[in-house]
């Protein structure tokens, strides 16, 4: 395919991504400071939650914010958009690199 029409298709399907995250979730339990707590029962302990976390990075620093359970679906959409984001980003790279080789050589030839 030629380099100008990869381009312009990559950064219409970047256009098109719609909402995204980074990051990834987990599930967390938690002991509280209650005494007499369920989750203090040395034999069987009830650990509170699950508690829904993401994970994230921003230009180079870590953080996390905790999630609503109904969230999650739309939550996990958004991190595989996240990927298809990246994946693009590689392919505009790549494409862009072709497209300036074609520059130089019709430099090159006229």
């Amino acid at each position: 395919m030629e380099p100008l029409i990869k381009v312009s298709r990559i950064k219409a399907n970047l256009g098109k991504l719609g909402p995204f995250l980074s990051g990834s979730i987990s599930k967390q339990w938690n002991v509280c400071g209650t005494p007499g707590c369920a989750c203090k029962n040395k034999e069987n302990p009830v650990k509170h939650g699950p508690y829904y976390q993401l994970s994230y990075s921003v230009k180079g620093r870590h953080s996390t914010m905790f999630l609503n359970e109904k969230d999650i679906p739309e939550i996990k959409r958004r991190i595989i958009r996240f990927q298809k984001f990246k994946q693009l980003c590689f392919d505009l790279l790549e494409a862009n690199v072709l497209l300036f080789k074609q520059e130089i050589s019709t430099k090159k030839k006229g």
